[in-house]
């Protein structure tokens, strides 16, 4: 099969590195991809963040011959560049514009989990700032509260307010001074959940979802979750925080419900469904979902997948999708982000990477390029997430070893990471359980609980 990559991160250097392990491909292009992902594919320069860049993506990929094509980041897909493929008749793997409102919207996702009783927090919506500070006022929602911008704001727009003072900070900044731009317009206001965090993602087909894995995400900057929420400083994958009760439990009462809403709605989901958890005392709730692979968590999701994933994909973006399990590794990975100097707030460029070469020759260590650039024969810095360096073992404890030692091998001016990464995994009460599982030589088996949930009305 030909295929066509779109984006440029390390979320997309992990799904050329994954289908590049697949016998089914035979030519692999991302647009418009890194110096990394440069190694394994052609790349297909090109903006793909504006609207004007999807019809010469569309152009290319039926010129080419493109069998497929899989979207990896979230903002084409809210332009509608899966509307334009399908329009022309191309094979394309991910939501429409309609469907990804559950990423692009936060508040279309909080009133569709409403209407067909998917758990998740209690909400309001204010469509001024004046509204939301009335809202905030009127003690409905105790401290600390959660206040998000309603669009796409790049992992940045949600504050966790622990006082009016600060509340009212974040609605100034969202909707007086519109930090996230149009994203802000709207705030939904939410209470502040508690309990740990898990990502859970499944591949769907519009009828039926087949679960690919889970992981759990750090999103603050610094070590003990401390500093501001980042787009994710680094992942570990399976969560043995998810054993298959719960896995079961999701299924049914979340990801299933969403596949046969949307389709009821009209708008049936094809592509990634990532539903971001809380596992509170009362049971998983929803955070908030991507219409996409989560990054960092691709980086350490998609290497686990032990068997033929393209032909998985295709089935999915043509409605398809009949296999009901997932085989796994039974390996851990850990994946440890490295950042620019001033990241998130900003971040420096051209600054020289070395100790690339050094940290993959590491047994059980690659590194996945997000913001990187090539500058006279070198690789250089040119993002505020610059690399992820992923460790597998067959425990936790020998995955952040090997990911630490291909972290210590590199450098750049301005380079920061977090030092705990998995500490979680290691923490959990499932410890004994995960570590003697992935011991075993029998992989994992994901099933779709209910494969034919949508079968009375294909």
């Amino acid at each position: 099969m030909r295929v066509l990559v779109i984006g440029g991160g390390a979320r997309e250097h992990a799904l050329a590195r994954r289908l590049r392990a697949d016998p089914g491909l035979s030519d692999l292009v991302c647009a418009p991809g890194n110096p990394g992902i440069s190694l394994l594919a052609r790349l297909l320069p090109g903006d793909v963040s504006r609207p004007g860049g999807l019809s010469a993506l569309a152009d290319f990929a039926a010129r080419e011959r493109i069998d497929l094509t899989i979207v990896g980041p979230e903002v084409p897909l809210s332009f509608g560049i899966v509307d334009r493929f399908v329009a022309a008749g191309l094979a394309i793997f991910g939501p429409t514009a309609a469907a990804a409102r559950l990423e692009s919207s936060k508040a279309f996702a909080k009133a569709f989990m409403a209407r067909h009783d998917v758990p998740s927090a209690r909400f309001r919506l204010a469509d001024s700032a004046d509204e939301a500070l009335a809202t905030i006022e009127s003690g409905e929602f105790a401290f600390p509260v959660v206040l998000k911008a309603d669009g796409l704001a790049a992992g940045k727009g949600v504050v966790v307010a622990q006082t009016r003072f600060e509340a009212g900070n974040a609605i100034a900044a969202a909707m007086t001074d519109r930090r996230f731009g149009g994203a802000g317009a709207r705030l939904v206001i939410e209470e502040c959940m508690t309990g740990p965090e898990v990502s859970f993602f499944a591949v769907c087909d519009g009828a039926r979802a087949l679960p690919i894995g889970t992981a759990q995400d750090h999103k603050r900057m610094f070590d003990e979750d401390l500093g501001p929420n980042t787009g994710g400083m680094g992942a570990f994958a399976p969560s043995p925080l998810v054993d298959s009760a719960l896995h079961a439990r999701v299924m049914r009462e979340i990801v299933e419900p969403v596949i046969a809403g949307l389709a009821a709605e009209g708008h049936p989901f094809r592509g990634f469904l990532y539903a971001g958890l809380m596992l509170t005392s009362s049971g998983p709730k929803v955070i908030e979902f991507n219409v996409r692979l989560g990054d960092p968590e691709a980086q350490v999701v998609l290497p686990l997948i032990d068997e033929p994933f393209l032909p998985m994909l295709a089935a999915a973006a043509s409605g398809n999708l009949r296999q009901t399990t997932c085989r796994l590794s039974a390996e851990k990975l850990v994946g440890v982000v490295l950042a620019s100097r001033g990241y998130p707030e900003s971040f420096e460029s051209d600054q020289l990477i070395d100790g690339l070469a050094q940290a993959e020759s590491i047994p059980g260590v690659h590194v996945l390029h997000a913001g990187t650039a090539t500058r006279d024969g070198r690789i250089v810095t040119s993002g505020g997430r610059v690399l992820t360096v992923v460790g597998r073992g067959a425990d936790f404890p020998e995955a952040i070893t090997r990911a630490y030692a291909g972290v210590s091998q590199i450098s750049f001016d301005g380079m920061q990471y977090r030092r705990d990464i998995g500490r979680k995994a290691l923490q959990s009460s499932d410890l004994s359980r995960s570590s003697k599982s992935s011991k075993s030589s029998n992989p994992q088996i994901l099933k779709s609980s209910n494969p034919q949930i949508l079968k009375s009305s294909n």
